[in-house]
């Protein structure tokens, strides 16, 4: 009970800091349940119910704030959708699949701690064959190992000062969704879905996180001494995911 009680209050708070910038928190879920020790078959299928929520509400958020572009969030989504239902229809072996979700995680630590400009400087335009293939292969990735893709496309677009931070944090939160359900989709397909026992609360637990995340990122301020907690703790499940 004990364990059970630690998994929920650390996923409430994945998924508050994941959704204060936009994200559904996929990845900080499958590094907690890592750590917690829940077999990989059930951790991506479990990661994605938890990421639609998540996702949801902080799009939510940051659109009734007025950040959310669609024209931003078009070139990216047309070609990740369909790739990610072709990823959910993947099977990884368990091993590569520990390596391939430790290199993403990396990425989620880069958007935790890298400050970012929050200015609102000029947006470059996004290339539309730049959109289609990045959409395309984190739409992939994402669908294979269960995340929604916003770990990998947030930082590409603030580097590449495609979108202001919140417009990014808008982007991000409704690519995450779509391309959760899409991955979800492709796991059915494939042969069904395995959950982790505890999903309901587990649910819950990043409901609320999530929607005071939102609340807080979108209108009030972040937490960068929480965040850069967190990214210690991701990177001490990239080091197991990596050696185990």
């Amino acid at each position: 009970m004990d364990s059970l009680f630690l998994l929920l209050f650390l996923l409430a708070i994945v998924a508050f800091l994941y959704s204060s910038v936009g994200h559904g928190g996929a990845s900080g879920y499958l590094a907690v349940m890592a750590i917690m020790g829940v077999a990989p078959s059930m951790m991506k299928s479990s990661a994605l119910v938890m990421n639609l929520a998540v996702s949801l509400f902080s799009f939510i958020g940051f659109y009734k704030a007025g950040h959310f572009r669609l024209k931003l969030f078009l070139p990216f989504a047309i070609a990740s959708v369909p790739m990610a239902f072709l990823g959910g229809t993947m099977t990884l072996s368990d091993a590569i699949y520990k390596k391939v979700l430790a290199v993403c995680i990396l990425f989620s630590i880069v958007r935790l701690i890298y400050k970012f400009n929050s200015k609102n400087e000029p947006n470059r335009p996004i290339p539309i064959w730049a959109g289609l293939l990045s959409g395309g292969i984190i739409g992939l990735l994402s669908g294979m190992i269960g995340i929604g893709g916003g770990i990998i496309l947030s930082p590409l677009m603030l580097l590449l000062r495609w979108a202001t931070l919140k417009e990014t944090a808008a982007v991000s939160a409704l690519f995450i969704f779509v391309n959760s359900l899409s991955g979800l989709y492709g796991q059915i397909q494939k042969g069904g879905i395995h959950l982790t026992e505890n999903l309901q609360w587990a649910v819950l637990a990043t409901i609320i996180g999530g929607l005071a995340g939102s609340y807080f990122g979108s209108q009030k301020f972040n937490v960068p001494t929480l965040k850069n907690l967190l990214a210690l703790g991701l990177v001490i499940a990239c080091l197991k995911l990596i050696f185990t």
